[in-house]
C-alpha cells in the first residue's frame, strides 16, 4: 500500500512538472528572448531555447536534438537581422515545420520592433561581419526590450487567442516593472556618464550608447576578426594618449586579447554578462541589468 501511495504521488509530481498540454511550444533562438516569452507567456508558454549566454550566436550548429524541437514549434522567436543568419535557416528548413517558417503566424523577429543602429551604408566583406540591416545586438538596451515585449505580446494572443486576455495583463505588468527598474538602473548608472571605455565586438554599442559610455576603440580591427599582435600594438599606442577606465568583454569571448591589452593599457577588464545566464546573478532579464550595472560601476573610480 505504502509503495501504491508513493507511486501514485511521483506520478502526480511528474505530471504537475510537465507542461500544460495547452501550453503553446516555443524555441526562441537567445536566452534573452526567451527570458522575455517566459515573462509573458508564464505557465501558457513551454519554451525552449536553441543556445547559452556561453555561445557566440552567430555561429551555432543546427544539431538533430534542435531540430527535432522546431520540428514541434508553434512559435519561434528569433532575433532576427541576420544574427543567427549562419544557421538558422537551416534548422527551419531542416525542421520541415510550415508553422515557423518566415512570413507564417508562428515566425516572430524581435529586431522587427525596433530600430537598428549602424546601417551600413555600403556592403563589402572586406570591412568584417557586417550585417546588412544593421547591428542586431539590441538586447542590452533596455528601451528596446520594452518594445520587442509589446510586439511579442501581441504575436502570442494571435498565436493564442484564448489566453490573449492573460498575455496583455502579463504584458501590462511587466512594462510597469520595466519602468520602474530602468528608472532605478539610469540613476545607479549616471557615474558611467562620459567614462571612456574599449569594447570587445559591435555587440556591446547598444549598452554603451544607452549608458553614455564614450567607446575609444575596439579590440577587433572588424566585427567578428580577431585581433592581429599589429593591431593590438597599435591599440596601445592609440590608448597611451586617451586611455579608458575599462575594457569590456562578454561572458562568451575569449578573454586572452582583452587580458593583453589591460595589461598594456592599465585599464581592468569587466566581463559581463551580456545574456541571461552569463554570471550566476543574471537569472532573468531583470537580475541581467542589475549585474551588469553592478559590475561596470565595481570598475569605474
Amino acid at each position: 500500500m505504502k509503495n501504491f501511495i508513493r507511486g501514485g504521488l511521483a506520478l502526480c509530481l511528474l505530471v504537475l512538472a510537465l507542461p500544460s498540454a495547452a501550453a503553446v511550444r516555443v524555441l526562441a533562438t537567445t536566452a534573452d528572448w526567451g527570458a522575455l516569452t517566459k515573462e509573458l507567456g508564464g505557465d501558457r508558454v513551454d519554451v525552449y531555447t536553441a543556445t547559452t549566454a556561453l555561445q557566440d550566436v552567430h555561429r551555432v550548429e543546427a544539431k538533430p536534438s534542435l531540430v527535432a524541437r522546431a520540428r514541434t514549434a508553434e512559435l519561434l522567436v528569433a532575433n532576427g537581422a541576420e544574427l543567427e543568419a549562419g544557421w538558422l535557416p537551416v534548422l527551419m528548413q531542416e525542421s520541415g515545420n510550415p508553422r515557423i517558417q518566415r512570413g507564417a503566424p508562428g515566425f516572430f523577429e524581435a529586431t522587427a520592433a525596433v530600430r537598428l543602429i549602424e546601417v551600413p551604408t555600403k556592403l563589402d566583406r572586406s570591412m568584417g561581419d557586417i550585417h546588412p540591416l544593421g547591428n542586431p545586438h539590441i538586447q542590452l538596451d533596455p528601451r528596446n526590450i520594452v518594445a520587442v515585449a509589446k510586439a511579442l505580446a501581441a504575436k502570442l494572443a494571435a498565436i493564442d487567442p484564448a489566453g490573449a486576455d492573460i498575455y496583455a495583463a502579463r504584458g501590462a505588468d511587466f512594462a510597469k516593472r520595466w519602468g520602474e527598474a530602468m528608472t532605478r538602473w539610469e540613476a545607479q548608472a549616471a557615474p558611467l556618464k562620459g567614462v571612456p571605455v574599449v569594447i570587445m565586438h559591435r555587440d556591446q554599442v547598444y549598452l554603451v550608447r544607452w549608458l553614455g559610455m564614450k567607446e575609444l576603440a575596439a579590440i577587433e580591427p572588424k566585427p567578428g576578426v580577431p585581433p592581429s599582435a599589429g593591431h593590438l600594438g597599435q591599440l596601445v599606442t592609440q590608448l597611451a594618449a586617451t586611455p579608458p577606465r575599462m575594457i569590456l568583454a562578454n561572458a562568451y569571448n575569449d578573454p586572452k586579447a582583452a587580458n593583453w591589452l589591460s595589461s598594456r593599457a592599465h585599464a581592468p577588464v569587466v566581463v559581463l554578462p551580456f545574456s541571461v545566464g552569463g554570471s550566476a546573478g543574471a537569472k532573468d532579464l531583470f537580475t541581467l541589468f542589475d549585474d551588469t550595472i553592478e559590475r561596470l560601476l565595481g570598475a569605474a573610480p
